[in-house]
């Protein structure tokens, strides 16, 4: 049996199919929409879909969704990033039926009733709240808002509190039947099945749903201009992130890219910044690097929490690593171990079955295809120090990456 088969439904839907053999079924259900396809004035209501999903359908109550995998010890869960909704279940084997009719419940025939709409607006400006009590999550989002302001990637998954609360059902009809394209979902299921079975019941549950085709999608273009942004807030630490836009999922240097990130501030503590700055000099509790990719652009950064006191010392010590990196290649033998450590941190990763199924189903979307660890690993070996030298020159330019700090208030 094939490790990976792909069924397409006439409406465009896809079906993946990662045979394991293993009791325990993971699936997701991946739309290619997400906050960055909001209208302004309609921010927060990706993420408000993904709440209402589990609260009514045409057939089913809140508590006959919540329950359906529960009473047999499955689990479901679902999220939303700028540019994906997730519904994800996890449960034994003779289950994958009553997992599919779900998913197509839940997403094809909600109902959104009003006071559920109310309840989940409550829920979620508490959701807000908890966020913006916790500064080295919400710098993340801001910053990102800041880098791209003006575009869909210019605000918060949560949205605001002011659309959130004026969002009606019509909004939330509106916004699936405008991004909701049938040709940019994925099914994906790891687990002990063959090829008929699943093909029989993707075309049973999910051939019934009428095609829907969205319009053309947003796309950025890669310009940096440094700016420099302060924050006073109620904090007792100084929060500060330093960063620049990059290019996206499609271009062939993210693999180098990626690997520069991780030697730089990834996974782990053996990064050249915890080394050269939380080790050496004790003056950053939390510091790290990120790199993240959309599909057309995408943006790296450095975090640090310290105390106010030692900010500045912290940020010239950043830009002191940033500037070695820009000056000269690392040396052969330092990128044969980083890539080693890299690849071992992927083979790892690829354990967690489930964010392995949601990974699989975003390359579908993305690539039309799995990627697989192997393909990875001879990206990975292909990067050379010139490789990684030409990266550091193009986006740790200092004139061209900007900051965002927040410092306590007096």
């Amino acid at each position: 049996m094939k490790e990976y088969n792909l069924i397409r439904l006439d409406n465009g839907i896809r079906i993946l199919l990662h045979y394991q053999n293993s009791p325990i079924t993971h699936t997701c259900l991946v739309v290619n929409a997400g906050s960055r396809d909001e209208q302004e004035g309609k921010y927060g209501v990706a993420h408000f879909i993904e709440h209402l999903l589990f609260k009514r359908t045409e057939r089913r109550s809140t508590n006959q969704i919540l329950r359906r995998l529960e009473q047999v010890g499955g689990d479901l869960n679902a999220y939303t990033t700028k540019e994906y909704t997730c519904i994800h279940a996890s449960f034994l084997n003779p289950y994958l039926e009553r997992a599919m009719d779900l998913f197509e419940d839940v997403l094809f025939h909600s109902t959104f009733p009003q006071n559920e709409m109310e309840k989940e607006k409550g829920v979620i400006l508490d959701e807000m709240a908890s966020y913006l009590d916790s500064p080295e999550e919400s710098i993340m989002d801001d910053f990102e808002d800041l880098l791209f302001k003006g575009t869909g990637l210019g605000h918060n998954i949560l949205g605001t509190e002011k659309d959130l609360l004026g969002l009606q059902r019509s909004d939330i009809e509106d916004f699936m039947k405008g991004n909701y394209d049938t040709e940019e979902i994925v099914i994906a299921i790891a687990g002990n099945y063959t090829l008929a079975q699943v093909e029989r019941m993707a075309n049973r549950i999910f051939g019934r749903i009428a095609p829907n085709k969205r319009g053309n999608k947003e796309r950025l273009t890669l310009e940096n201009e440094g700016q420099h942004v302060v924050v006073k807030k109620p904090i007792n630490q100084a929060h500060y992130i330093l960063g620049i836009k990059t290019f996206g999922i499609y271009d062939e240097r993210k693999t180098a890219m990626l690997l520069l990130n991780n030697m730089l501030g990834g996974f782990g503590m053996s990064s050249i910044l915890n080394l050269g700055i939380r080790e050496k000099y004790g003056i950053a509790y939390t510091i790290e690097s990120n790199f993240t990719m959309y599909s057309d652009i995408g943006h790296f950064n450095i975090y640090l929490g310290t105390d106010e006191e030692k900010l500045k010392k912290a940020v010239s010590l950043v830009y002191k690593e940033l500037s070695k990196l820009r000056d000269k290649p690392i040396s052969e033998y330092h990128l044969k171990l980083a890539k080693q450590k890299f690849k071992g941190q992927i083979a790892l990763a690829e354990e967690g079955r489930m964010s392995m199924i949601i990974a699989e189903a975003k390359n579908i979307i993305d690539y039309g295809e799995v990627v697989s660890l192997q393909q990875v690993f001879d990206k990975i070996d292909a990067v050379s120090s010139e490789h990684i030298l030409e990266l550091a020159n193009l986006f740790f330019d200092e004139t061209k990456l900007t900051s965002l700090s927040f410092i306590p208030e007096e």
